[in-house]
């Protein structure tokens, strides 16, 4: 897997979940530092805890540049422009879904490197992905879209298993790596453009309680 495109898509990845977490900010109104604030958090949140749980200090973010850089300069654009940013929230869309899948596999190959089991490694991964937008939901008083809404971690969780197993089929890693972050991305296209989700209880609770 050529390193530039890796590169390309962790930058567009970066740049959709900083544009999230500065709308969500701006629709609650927060002040211009609450939206810097929400923007790096959902952009940093997920690999921040996964460097801290595997030992890797310290933090990734700290250790580049560009990855700060390009999200304050995202948040401050999205705090100028956003009513014209508002117009590509599919290509938006698109970025995050790509950026779900490379930041998953991000988080493997280091929980790899750490000789973790398969579990934990898909576990690290799925958090690299989907940590910061908890973070950004919990600050902003919001249940998590993780907990509540479509398929989103599900998808990472997908990608990871079918990663191992195209490893242990021996399918050369790159090839792996590729095919990885595109079922997770076609996973999460799929869920919001059919609104799939897990089935959901609470209304048969709420049934049986009121019997």
């Amino acid at each position: 897997m050529p390193t530039q495109f890796l590169y390309i898509i962790d930058i567009l990845g970066t740049v959709s979940f900083a544009v999230s977490g500065a709308f969500l900010a701006m629709e609650k109104k927060l002040d211009p530092f609450g939206v810097l604030v929400l923007s790096f958090v959902t952009a940093i949140g997920g690999g921040t805890l996964r460097d801290i749980m595997i030992g890797n200090l310290p933090v990734s973010w700290l250790r580049n540049d560009t990855a700060t850089v390009v999200i304050f300069f995202s948040a401050v654009a999205t705090m100028f422009f956003g009513r014209y940013l508002r117009k590509m929230r599919i290509t938006l869309f698109l970025f995050d879904a790509l950026g779900l899948g490379l930041f998953t596999l991000i988080g493997i190959d280091m929980a790899v490197e750490k000789q973790f089991s398969i579990g934990v490694c898909i576990a690290i991964g799925t958090i690299t992905a989907c940590f910061g937008g908890v973070v950004r939901d919990v600050l902003l008083n919001n249940i998590p879209l993780l907990f509540r809404k479509e398929i989103y971690a599900l998808a990472c969780i997908a990608g990871g298993l079918i990663y191992f197993g195209l490893k242990n089929i021996q399918l050369d890693a790159n090839i792996a790596k590729v095919i990885c972050i595109l079922i997770i991305f076609a996973i999460r296209v799929l869920a919001v453009r059919f609104k799939l989700s897990l089935p959901q209880f609470y209304s048969r609770l709420n049934t049986t309680d009121e019997t």
